[in-house]
């Protein structure tokens, strides 16, 4: 997939998760717009996956550590054709197999259940030591938010990591600077996070979150690294696409009303007309 077409389909993602979550009336718009572009490229591009099989033994695996924006991986799995794209509007509600957190029984293309902040990225180092002890090729891709590396399990995580070369294994931070209460460099500064991640024996790469040309060096370049994991820090703009939820951190875990929805799904539709005239 060229660089437009998965700039289309990323804004097709992101439609889905404003669709998502205002049929919800519930869930984390900001975070998800903000990851929308890297889910796009690790199951449109970089990821092996079979949508028909997503439980082939030799698949990459991919954990959702911040699971409060299973919005966004909600939305690139429809996408990408696990399931259906409508079913999105079932988001959250009684019944429904897409529930606030990815539950990996229940939802096709999910590896890992996940919600509780900073543990991901642990279930993610034990998937990449287990295809090291059984000499599997296959790769574990873990999704952090910049405030949930504030957790001390996150850390623990990326010193076990370091220390069993785990090459398999590559720890993405979606650096929107903006948690639940506000600026993480107000909250609980973890700053300067790839300085941290390479006092843990990461290879470490900065990149624009939204640059699908950038995404695709840094993910070759993790690729190509050997002997120790790689931690991607990708600058991000919460809240990406929709005018008035960017960098507004009051959209962290709100969803939008009919209006506001109306207003989200038109500057996308703009983008989308802008992608078509390329």
């Amino acid at each position: 997939m060229d660089k437009l077409e998965l700039q289309k389909t990323a804004n097709e993602v992101r439609k889905g998760i404003v669709t998502a979550v205002h049929s919800a009336k519930a869930g984390h718009p900001g975070g998800s717009l903000s990851a929308a572009d890297i889910f796009t490229y690790l199951y449109f591009e970089e990821m092996n996956i079979d949508p028909k099989d997503p439980k082939k033994p030799d698949r990459d695996r991919f954990v959702l550590s911040k699971g409060h924006t299973a919005p966004g991986l909600y939305s690139v799995l429809a996408q990408r054709g696990y399931f259906p794209v409508e079913d999105l509007k079932t988001l959250r509600q009684l019944g429904s197999y897409l529930q606030g957190h990815p539950d990996m029984k229940h939802i096709p293309g999910v590896d890992m259940s996940s919600g509780s902040l900073g543990q991901g990225v642990s279930a993610a180092v034990g998937m990449a030591l287990s295809a090291k002890l059984s000499n599997e090729d296959y790769r574990v891709y873990t999704l952090l938010g910049d405030g949930e590396i504030e957790e001390g399990q996150v850390w623990e995580a990326a010193m076990f990591a370091g220390h069993r070369k785990l090459d398999n294994l590559v720890v993405i931070v979606d650096n929107n600077n903006l948690q639940i209460d506000g600026a993480i460099s107000d909250v609980c500064s973890p700053y300067p996070i790839d300085e941290k991640f390479k006092a843990f024996n990461f290879h470490v790469i900065n990149v624009d979150a939204h640059d699908f040309d950038a995404l695709k060096a840094a993910f070759d370049e993790a690729r190509a690294t050997k002997g120790m994991p790689t931690a991607i820090i990708a600058k991000s703009t919460k809240g990406k696409g929709v005018s008035f939820m960017e960098n507004n951190v009051s959209w962290h875990g709100t969803a939008p009303n009919d209006e506001q929805y109306a207003v989200a799904m038109a500057d996308l539709e703009k983008v989308g007309e802008a992608l078509c005239q390329k």
